[in-house]
């Protein structure tokens, strides 16, 4: 009704706030589609204006660079030219004698649109871009055959927006300048296969040894594969990662139409090995420091998109020729080293132990092929006990704070499985320390260490030392060199290298610098160093690698050089005892023999033995040529060098223990200088126990003789301590005149002396007892004041002599003090106090009137027989000091 009664003018007013409320949604889409245009023709304009900047100087299209490689100079570790890699090696083919085969193994690999875009293909760019972003970068490249041909002839590496802009549009105009035919032909012509082999007929000829045209689907397949990575898919060197390479290949060929998948499925069947050109038909000229430059094109390509042979690069390396020259002597003459045979072979790697710079590698010997296998980086071979610092006594001491006298028992073992393991010797030692399981090589003890550490904290200080191991295949044999897969002499040096650096890590590596073509852009190449261990773990591990070298029991004691501070292990793996029946071998037939060693400048490892090891083995004599070269080797680079020994850090202590002491326990004064060993330890967990291995009691001190002249009796007394409430049980000891020696127990500190004979002299020994361990004995010497009585001249009713004992003056018939009851003889015994002998006294008892005078007894007014003033009588009433072989009262001995 209310709506009724509003005015005209309200009703108008209601109605165009309507409108305005319906048409605002309409305006502001209106003004953000404009809004975007906007900003898309303005980025456009920008991009354009951009991409004409970054092409405003691109290089200009060069038919000559498009056919011809560039080639790349090598230099050494000084500046020296040593090569120049990518020189003309080829066989040129023209389109028209292209077999159909390859470029379609060319197309279905590198660029199945090749035929359908103007130099860039948009459509795999963007799909590119999408792959980088959901799988990460680098999953999947966008370059042409085309943009592939213009990067190799006209840029530079390095991946820059400018570069790629500059590449897209070369790759443009050169599709305005050739045809796609012409372009496929310089492209298959210019392209780098390994082995020194440019384009692809020159590798037909290399690998097959056989012209292009009469190549199989399968060899055409392992071809077109190569330029991804030449050196990581050589065939020669690499079989297993060439054959996936081919056979994905010939997937891509399958996938997109080119052959059925009977004819992938039957290629993909044969052996890589089968067709290749055999070792001795490779090529076999060599040129000065191969192996190194191959180890040098391998890394720089490993880098990312470099090619050595092609990209006209400078490179900087790490090479000592000296050092190089040496070690190629060493491998390839007789004049240091006599090898067993010509087939046997050596890998070695030299590096900077600060910087992880390689300085030499020796990658085998006759070498049969032109950089071909290369025996210090490229085998998997596994590295015996050389290992243990690595995976056993380094994390040890790393994680669990162990001593380098950490004590370990040496005996019967089984693994965790119930294998039984053996040291190499057959023997146990018994409790050992880890330095001499380490010195001695022992494997049980290596076992024992790696369980307590664990695998996984084991494998994970391996991994920081460039070593590293795949979990479902470490076992616990991994302890004393047992690995799948195994490793390289370069991989090994790199590990070493560490515990001579105090434990700063750096990647081996063989290049410094890489200067581009365009000699204004230089890329550092050298690793940075990384703290992978305590300084204080590299330290203990490198004191105990020392005494495998000095100790003569040492596994490594022929590889020591005097003078120079350097530690080092040794290393070998058995053939299995089927494995030597079923190949004929010895029972000492070895497979590998393994030498590393470092000091403060240089490390080296060192690996020997046979390619083909089911045909050869190691023998007695050839077992030790790893330690010979390794002490050679390094005796030659630290020639007039000063090495300065490893550093002891301040967390770390050195400490004398008691040997054998389990746990480590500190020497009491009584532990002998020979039982004291010198071990260090991580501040803080030091031995503060003090052994009581060799403790001894304190002899009785202050030992006297005070002579009671009126009762004519000896009073001896001494001193002991009791404080702790211990009840000290005493031998006393006496002869007299060197007579028969009398001995009687009392728990009293004195004791007496009956009937004492003038100017008799008498000898006193006192040892203490307590708790079943004696102490050392103390004596006294002791003169009765007054002469000894002459003797009777015999009479007429004297006994035969036979039928007369001679007793010494003073003593009961038998002989014997012993004592009764309280020390008092039965007879005429000359003892008193308080002892509790336990013999029949030394008084004649019943057998003899008690009134009757002891025949052996001499008459008081008898003369002496010795003469007072002879030089070094005994004075009357002096106790006597010092008697050999005895402690004297109140001295320790």
């Amino acid at each position: 009704m209310a709506e009724k009664y509003k005015t005209r003018e309200e009703r108008r007013k209601i109605a165009e706030a309507k409108t305005k409320t319906k048409k605002q949604p309409r305006g502001l889409f209106r003004k953000i589609f404009l809004l975007l245009i906007t900003l898309g023709i303005a980025g456009m304009v920008i991009g354009a204006g951009t991409f004409a900047y970054f092409v405003s100087d691109a290089p200009k299209i060069d038919e000559k660079l498009l056919k011809d490689p560039i080639s790349s100079k090598i230099y050494d570790k000084d500046g020296n030219l040593i090569d120049e890699v990518g020189k003309e090696n080829r066989d040129y083919i023209p389109y028209e004698e292209l077999p159909k085969e390859v470029e379609e193994a060319f197309l279905a690999t590198e660029d199945v649109r090749f035929y359908k875009h103007h130099g860039v293909d948009l459509l795999r760019l963007g799909s590119a871009v999408v792959a980088n972003i959901t799988q990460g970068f680098g999953s999947q490249g966008a370059s042409t055959i085309t943009q592939q041909l213009v990067k190799r002839s006209f840029l530079t590496p390095d991946k820059t927006i400018k570069r790629k802009a500059q590449e897209a549009w070369l790759a443009y105009r050169l599709e305005q300048k050739y045809t796609k035919q012409e372009i496929l032909e310089m492209y298959v012509n210019k392209i780098w296969f390994a082995n020194d082999a440019n384009g692809i007929a020159t590798a037909a000829n290399v690998y097959y040894g056989r012209e292009l045209k009469d190549l199989e689907l399968h060899e055409i397949a392992l071809l077109v594969g190569l330029p991804q990575s030449p050196s990581r898919y050589n065939p020669f060197e690499h079989p297993d990662r060439a054959k996936k390479r081919r056979d994905i290949v010939l997937g891509l060929m399958n996938q997109h139409g080119f052959i059925t998948k009977d004819e992938m499925t039957n290629a993909q069947a044969i052996p890589v090995e089968k067709s290749l050109v055999k070792s001795e038909k490779q090529e076999k000229d060599t040129t000065p420091y191969d192996y190194f430059i191959d180890t040098v094109i391998e890394e720089v390509e490993d880098m990312g998109d470099y090619n050595v042979h092609t990209d006209g690069l400078e490179i900087y390396t790490t090479l000592d020729t000296k050092a190089q020259e040496y070690v190629d002597k060493m491998l390839s003459t007789e004049e240091i080293i006599n090898y067993p045979s010509d087939k046997m072979q050596a890998g070695i790697t030299l590096l900077d132990t600060k910087t992880g710079e390689i300085r030499a590698i020796g990658g085998g010997r006759n070498a049969t092929v032109k950089r071909g296998m290369n025996f210090a980086t490229d085998i998997e071979r596994d590295p015996g006990s050389t290992i243990k610092p690595v995976l056993d006594y380094g994390p040890a001491i790393e994680k669990l704070k162990w001593s380098t006298y950490e004590q370990i028992v040496d005996e019967p073992y089984e693994y965790s499985d119930g294998t039984k393991i053996n040291n190499a010797s057959k023997r146990h030692y018994g409790q050992v320390s880890i330095r001499e399981a380490l010195v001695r090589s022992l494997n049980i003890p290596a076992l024992k260490t790696f369980q307590e550490v664990g695998q996984d904290t084991s494998r994970e200080f391996a991994a920081k030392l460039g070593i590293s191991l795949k979990k479902d295949t470490f076992y616990e044999s991994a302890s004393i060199g047992s690995l799948n897969p195994g490793i390289s002499p370069l991989q090994l040096a790199g590990a070493y290298s560490a515990f001579g650096n105090n434990g700063i890590y750096t990647k081996p590596h063989s290049v410094t610098k890489i200067v581009l073509r365009d000699k204004n852009t230089t890329i550092k190449t050298a690793p940075d160093p990384e703290v992978v261990m305590k300084e204080s773990t590299a330290f203990m591990i490198s004191d105990m690698l020392k005494d495998v070298l000095r100790k003569s029991y040492g596994t490594g004691h022929s590889a020591n050089i005097p003078g120079l501070p350097v530690a080092g292990k040794t290393g070998s793996t058995n053939y299995t005892a089927d494995q030597k029946r079923e190949y004929g071998f010895p029972s000492g037939a070895v497979r590998d023999a393994w030498f590393a060693g470092y000091t403060t400048n240089y490390t080296a490892a060192i690996w020997t033995g046979y390619d083909n090891q089911k045909e050869d083995y190691l023998g007695q004599e050839s077992q030790h040529i790893a330690k010979k070269m390794f002490k050679n080797l390094m005796t030659y680079v630290s020639e007039d060098v000063k090495t300065a020994d490893f550093t002891k850090p301040k967390n770390v202590v050195e400490v004398g223990v008691e040997a054998g002491s389990m746990p480590a326990s500190l020497p009491s004064k009584y532990t002998p200088d020979d039982k004291i060993v010198y071990e260090y330890f991580i501040k803080g967990t030091e031995p503060k126990k003090v052994s009581k291995q060799f403790d001894r009691l304190d002899a009785p001190s202050n030992l006297r003789v005070n002579y009671d002249q009126p009762l004519n009796q000896l009073l001896l007394e001494w001193d002991y301590p009791s404080d702790d409430g211990s009840q000290p049980e005493f031998e006393v000891k006496a002869s007299m005149e060197g007579g028969t020696e009398q001995a009687v127990t009392t728990k009293e500190n004195q004791l007496i002396v009956q009937s004492a004979v003038p100017g008799g002299i008498y000898k006193f020994t006192v040892t203490a007892t307590v708790d079943g361990q004696k102490s050392d004995t103390a004596s006294v010497t002791y003169q009765v004041p007054g002469e000894i009585p002459e003797e009777q001249p015999e009479g007429p009713n004297t006994e035969d002599e036979g039928d007369v004992d001679e007793q010494q003056p003073g003593w009961g018939e038998n002989g014997n003090w012993n004592g009764n009851g309280n020390g008092n003889g039965n007879g005429n015994g000359n003892w008193n106090g308080n002892g509790n002998g336990n013999g029949n006294g030394n008084g004649n008892g019943n057998d003899e009137d008690q009134n009757q005078p002891d025949e052996n007894e001499p008459e008081e007014n008898e003369p002496e027989e010795s003469n007072p003033e002879d030089d070094g009588q005994v004075q009357p009433g002096t106790p006597q000091e010092g008697v050999p072989g005895n402690a004297n009262p109140g001295t320790i001995p």
